[in-house]
């Protein structure tokens, strides 16, 4: 270490390393004892500070160094510069990449951007790194500046003591999305809310909500550039699944675009101390189309999600498809956090078909509202009314049961109305007969003529489909989650509800 301090400073002639020079040389000859600190490891670094200044940041000795490290006389072991990846010029490749920690799927020590472990993996007579020439260079610039990002708690390199802002959020067990902007102050906001739109966060999600989306004038044309990219560890290695870049402006417009997407009545009880969020977190949403206690969604999919609501584009089906599936297996589940996950489906569904229809020029179904819409004919949307009216009315007849209408008929009433309905309608004239002998009467009334108007609309389309489509199907958990909200919920109800709502409401009290 002092022949290399020795060597600088002939180079560079630096004032401070001379000094530097003369205190490990007095070290060495026994003149100076170091006591070092007692929590010190081996594993710790120092540096030099002189007149209150690091030696090793001094602008010579910086130069010094890089060069040092790029020596003209180095050779690789074809003894050939080749095109650098990133630089595009013409460099020695460096052997050994960077290995990134903290990225979900890979090897807990780390794991490799780039690398080449298998002969299968090699061509045109290059081995191992070389198939990817890499100057040293860039090699570690790019991983300094992906450790920063897939780091959770980066420091500060100007002040130890200070942790930088997180600029990573997690989307399932092996993915999570890197998102950066240049330092301009609304673009550092947008990155505070795109972070807890993915964190469970009710207090800080609605703050930010607020304040950015409703509080205040929205800067839809800044030009600062914003940048996200999805990262995934996968057989020691870390892959690059997307990478998408756009202004804030556009990543506000867009984020503003899937917030009112995903906007839908709650069926969910508010908790005891807290107010339901404003909006569904986006990590909510994709718990909700995980299994119960199983793994998470795929992460092509978590991928395609965010990059669909970055974007502005068409959400993939593939979510649609998920949701209907995770509906139909937790339809007889009651707790708090199945109904929380059944309203983030809901959200989900409503989401996929609104934005289909306003991005797909073939598609002519009518948008999904916020609420109830008694004007919606879809036949899966009145389907979906209908399942929740026949639900209300047995259980105005007969109470609780072990298995409802619901628990029984949800799955086969979603895809083929027509082999289940007839049944389901018959039951209902027998439950409305039932509760009208009780203390329910008023209530049963009203459900009965609310049963009747949803069948005479359903008439006018030729009666019960055999089957729905993929949409319908949508449309059916539409139905039923707005008609149930307005049974159940009837207080929230918009001024624009049809006149059965304010009936039913009081009915019920």
């Amino acid at each position: 270490f002092r022949d290399r301090v020795d060597e600088c400073l002939a180079v560079t002639g630096d004032p401070a390393l001379r000094v530097v020079l003369q205190f490990l040389q007095s070290v060495a000859a026994g003149s100076v004892k170091i006591d070092l600190p007692e929590d010190c490891t081996p594993s710790d670094l120092f540096s030099f500070r002189v007149a209150g200044e690091i030696v090793l940041e001094r602008a010579p000795i910086r130069a010094w160094w890089k060069a040092r490290r790029n020596p003209e006389e180095s050779l690789q072991a074809e003894g050939k510069e080749a095109r650098c990846l990133v630089t595009g010029r013409m460099a020695k490749p460096v052997d050994l990449h960077v290995q990134l920690k903290n990225v979900p799927g890979a090897l807990p020590g780390g794991a490799p951007f780039i690398s080449f472990n298998s002969p299968a993996f090699e061509s045109y007579g290059w081995s191992g790194n070389h198939n990817a020439p890499i100057s040293r260079e860039a090699a570690e610039s790019y991983g300094t500046a992906l450790q920063r990002l897939v780091s959770p708690g980066y420091p500060n390199p100007n002040d130890p003591n200070e942790i930088l802002d997180r600029l990573n959020l997690r989307l399932s067990g092996d993915t999570l999305v890197c998102y950066w902007t240049p330092q301009s102050p609304f673009a550092a906001q947008l990155t505070g809310l795109f972070e807890v739109q993915l964190e469970r966060s009710a207090d800080e999600v609605r703050h930010l909500y607020q304040s950015i989306w409703s509080g205040r004038p929205v800067e839809l044309d800044d030009p600062s550039a914003f940048y996200a990219l999805v990262l995934s560890g996968a057989q020691g290695r870390v892959v690059a699944r997307s990478f998408l870049e756009l202004t804030v402006g556009e990543a506000q417009k867009n984020l503003a675009a899937h917030f009112g997407d995903i906007a839908i009545v709650r069926n969910t009880p508010k908790p005891k101390k807290n107010d339901l969020p404003p909006t569904f977190p986006l990590r909510d949403l994709l718990a909700a189309l995980g299994g119960l206690g199983q793994a998470e969604v795929p992460a092509p999919l978590a991928e395609q999600f965010v990059q669909a609501a970055l974007r502005g584009s068409q959400y993939p089906m593939t979510l649609l498809q998920r949701a209907l599936l995770r509906q139909r297996a937790e339809i007889g589940r009651a707790d708090w956090s199945d109904l929380a996950r059944r309203d983030a489906r809901a959200a989900l569904i409503k989401a996929v078909l609104n934005r289909r229809r306003r991005l797909d020029s073939t598609v002519s179904y009518p948008e999904v509202t916020l609420m109830l819409d008694p004007e919606n004919t879809q036949p899966g949307y009145l389907c979906g009314r209908l399942m929740a009216l026949t639900e209300r009315l047995q259980q105005a007849a007969l109470g609780d049961v072990n298995a409802s209408v619901v628990d029984r008929f949800f799955s086969a009433a979603s895809a083929t109305p027509q082999a289940v309905f007839p049944r389901l309608l018959k039951n209902a004239r027998h439950h409305a007969r039932k509760a009208a002998d009780g203390d329910r009467s008023r209530l049963a009334f009203v459900l009965d003529r609310e049963i009747d108007r949803v069948v005479d609309k359903l008439g006018a389309k030729t009666g019960f489909p055999s089957f729905l489509s993929l949409e319908d199907q949508g449309f059916f958990v539409l139905g039923y989650h707005h008609q149930r909200h307005a049974l159940f919920q009837p207080r929230e109800k918009s001024p624009a509800e049809a006149d059965v709502v304010s009936a039913t409401e009081a009915a019920i009290d």
